[in-house]
């Protein structure tokens, strides 16, 4: 099939879930078809970025767009003017009709089979009037996820701002979901809350992988893969209490969780195991996040970093403290192959086909995620014993091959279905 890839920026450096998600389908789908990927770009790209577009496309297209600096005069202004727009703001802000001619454009030539909108960012640049199968790659129900920021935001402001997006993003996704012609999701679960939240029947489940080669035990380590050679980081002494969790540090969900955890959870570890502390390893902190640091010395910031893998490799566990958000948490199997135990909320691990107890604990009330973490630092057999499932289970069940064959098989039932219906029109819900 030929296949134009819609994202809303360019995939390197591979440093958030959603990228790496995209990235390794990606490649594994250029393997059989051919790809064509647009996307905006950024004063912010790395040089390199375009260049190395063709690791996972064949071609790729491109057009300018800039936002206001977060926290700025601008930015406030954008976010007053979305009050007026039936878009949610994180989608309004992508808006760009430099890119929708782009679009409209390269589907004039007639030469592709599918049309994949990856995330719902894109989505407000695709033109309505094409004649081509569509798919929408949903990472996550976005409209759970602003739900979650509305139910948890203690601030007044922010909660009526949070309540205003989730109610826009329900009526926006909603319709998206309903327009196009298959939706690809990411879990079992966000495929059931598809069908109750919108009443869709095409919307397919994509498991999510890992490459279980490059994030194992270091050490433990070829320095040869099957796409060829890689740097293998040298091995760190293990850190028995140091816990760490990795994630994009601007991104509200993890924001949310490293406040949380060290707010609610952390004194009572601290109080039972006195040498504990937290390395939070992600791109751009925010201003709350470099706070917490600055006044609590058990909480180390690492900014943006080349390779989370040391970080991982010599903690004594891995959190994932999430109470907001959806789709399905990567860092979960990158450090479950990693071969470290794992501690997560119920939210944080959920779509992931795991067993709890088995591959990994799960708590939710403070005291319980506290209890779990103390009972991993201090009881070597259980901490072992976690680890060692977690790689097992994870190199069993879980990799990108089978991913990308499921993509495609979605990709596919769309086509089926733009066939069926191309004599007619179609029609927005």
């Amino acid at each position: 099939m030929k296949l134009l890839w819609l994202k809303n920026d360019l995939l390197h450096p591979v440093d958030k879930g959603g990228k790496i998600r995209t990235y390794e389908l990606l490649r594994q789908l250029k393997r059989r078809h051919e790809v064509t990927y647009i996307c905006l770009t950024t004063k912010d790209d790395l040089p390199d970025a375009k260049e190395r577009a063709s690791e996972y496309s064949h071609r790729v297209l491109t057009t300018p767009w800039s936002e206001p600096e977060r926290f700025s005069l601008g930015f406030y202004l954008d976010l007053a003017k979305n009050l007026a727009s039936p878009l949610p703001y994180v989608l309004q802000k992508y808006r760009s009709p430099a890119m929708e001619e782009l679009i409209r454009r390269e589907l004039t030539s007639g030469r592709h089979d599918v049309v994949i909108c990856d995330f719902l960012t894109p989505s407000p640049n695709l033109p309505r009037d094409i004649d081509c199968a569509t798919v929408l790659f949903e990472h996550n129900v976005e409209s759970i996820l602003w739900q979650r920021h509305y139910q948890n935001a203690r601030n007044p402001a922010k909660r009526a701002y949070f309540y205003a997006q989730w109610l826009k993003m329900l009526r926006y996704e909603r319709t998206e979901c309903r327009w196009h012609d298959a939706v690809a999701a990411v879990s079992d679960n966000d495929v059931r809350d598809f069908r109750t939240l919108y009443g869709i029947a095409d919307v397919y489940a994509v498991p999510t992988g890992v490459d279980t080669d490059y994030f194992s035990p270091l050490g433990a380590s070829a320095t040869t893969y099957a796409d060829g050679p890689r740097v293998v980081p040298t091995r760190q002494p293990r850190e028995p209490y140091e816990l760490v969790f990795t994630g994009s540090m601007d991104w509200l969900a993890n924001e949310d969780a490293i406040l949380y955890f060290a707010e609610s959870i952390l004194p009572s570890i601290a109080r039972q195991v006195p040498q504990v502390k937290v390395t939070v390893v992600g791109r751009n902190p925010t201003p709350r996040l470099h706070a917490l640091a600055e006044k609590n010395p058990r909480v180390t910031l690492t900014g943006r970093v080349d390779d989370v893998r040391p970080y991982i490799d010599r903690a004594g566990a891995y959190i994932v403290p999430i109470r907001v958000g959806g789709g399905t948490r990567l860092k979960i199997y990158e450090a479950m192959a990693m071969q470290r135990a794992v501690i997560s909320t119920t939210v944080g691990a959920e779509g992931l086909p795991v067993v709890p107890g088995q591959d990994l604990l799960i708590a939710d009330a403070p005291e319980e995620f506290a209890a779990q973490v103390i009972a991993v630092l201090r009881d070597e057999r259980l901490r072992t014993r976690l680890e060692e499932q977690a790689r097992a289970t994870v190199c069993a069940r879980f990799g990108w091959e089978q991913a990308a064959e499921a993509f495609t098989d979605v990709c596919r039932r769309a086509h089926a279905k733009f066939l069926q219906r191309r004599g007619g029109v179609r029609v927005a819900a």
